[in-house]
């Protein structure tokens, strides 16, 4: 286990955070695109030896303190019958996306367990090849995110489609899907996983109310079932739903996006009660792609405020992207932020 890490989640002050980025096993990265030359997605993620190869090389390149499952939020949803596939230039799609009528044909999420059983495999594997001081996580997709790519193949381009059936059929999916997702959790924590993110980026499309009734409560529902091992992330949450999800003391720990300000999310003097959370981000994943100089500049008069707080004001800070690294990202952009945090935080 990585200490800078454990120090994080159980809010210990000290000088220098731990980095991880979301996606950092991905498209931008060499190692990866080596291994897509020679297996589809699919085996990558179902594959354990070939997820922990693919987890493992950004680590190895890049220094990062922790490492997470290899997989994708949608192997529930295909577990729970929707017929989940990938094209190489479009992305996942469902052979049987959610419907009203589709509804009752969803799989019993009992028997249909199993199925996710090769993510624990993936990271009891990815554990064997991990060095011995590096964390492991593993992740979940929101339910209500979820509940988007079930009815209308992704959040992007508008929610019309999700919005209008949640009204007819979110609960009853949720009937479906809760309890696989309670069991995903599980399965993960028995490979190895030191905690389980719940990656919600679709909920800061909600108005604050269903924020709270589709995306807050549910996902707050897991993690009760599983106490100090859930932390959660959404993207372009509203300041109303960035206060909730600070109130809230179901997770372990929260991640915000670039959209807020991080020192005042560490630090609040004005706040009635200590924060409860280990905090992940939040550098904005689009400045990765500044050429060299432009980007050390923008990365330092980011972290400059962050260095004013003093250990203490900023504990549980767990260094990263205010989302995942995006796609052609240039790797020695990457490679210097994790340099740069180490020498400023030394």
């Amino acid at each position: 286990m990585n200490q800078r890490f454990q120090n994080a989640l159980e809010l210990i002050p000290q000088a220098t955070p731990p980095v991880w980025m979301m996606r950092q096993a991905g498209r931008y990265h060499r190692h990866y695109q080596a291994l897509r030359k020679q297996h589809s997605f699919l085996e990558l993620c179902r594959d354990p030896q070939l997820a922990a190869e693919t987890a493992l090389g950004p680590v190895q390149d890049f220094d990062f303190d922790l490492a997470i499952l290899f997989s994708d939020i949608l192997f529930p949803l295909d577990a729970l019958g929707m017929g989940l596939y990938f094209e190489d230039a479009g992305g996942p799609k469902l052979r049987r996306p959610l419907t009203p009528e589709s509804l009752t044909q969803l799989k019993d999420p009992v028997t249909v367990v199993d199925e996710l059983a090769f993510q624990k495999e993936a990271l009891i594997e990815t554990r064997k090849v991990l060095p011995a001081d590096k964390s492991l996580i593993g992740f979940i997709g929101g339910p209500f995110t979820l509940f988007t790519y079930a009815t209308q193949g992704s959040h992007k381009g508008g929610m019309k489609l999700a919005k209008t059936l949640a009204n007819q059929i979110l609960p009853g999916f949720y009937e479906h899907l809760l309890p696989l997702l309670k069991e995903n959790i599980r399965l993960q924590l028995e490979g190895g996983a030191e905690v389980v993110m719940i990656l919600d980026t679709a909920a800061g499309e909600l108005a604050p109310d269903y924020f709270q009734t589709w995306a807050l409560e549910p996902a707050e529902s897991l993690a009760r079932a599983f106490p100090g091992k859930i932390g959660y992330y959404s993207k372009e949450l509203s300041e109303s739903a960035l206060a909730k999800c600070l109130m809230t003391r179901s997770f372990k720990g929260l991640g915000f996006d670039h959209r807020h300000e991080l020192t005042d999310v560490l630090f609040d003097p004005s706040a009635a009660h200590p924060r409860a959370h280990f905090i992940q981000g939040n550098f904005d994943p689009e400045w990765m792609f500044l050429p060299a100089a432009d980007f050390d500049r923008m990365l330092w008069n980011w972290v400059l405020p962050l260095t004013r707080l003093s250990p203490e004001e900023r504990r549980g800070w767990v260094c990263g992207l205010g989302h995942g690294i995006l796609p052609q990202t240039p790797e020695e952009n990457v490679r210097a932020f994790v340099k740069r945090m180490r020498e400023v935080f030394a």
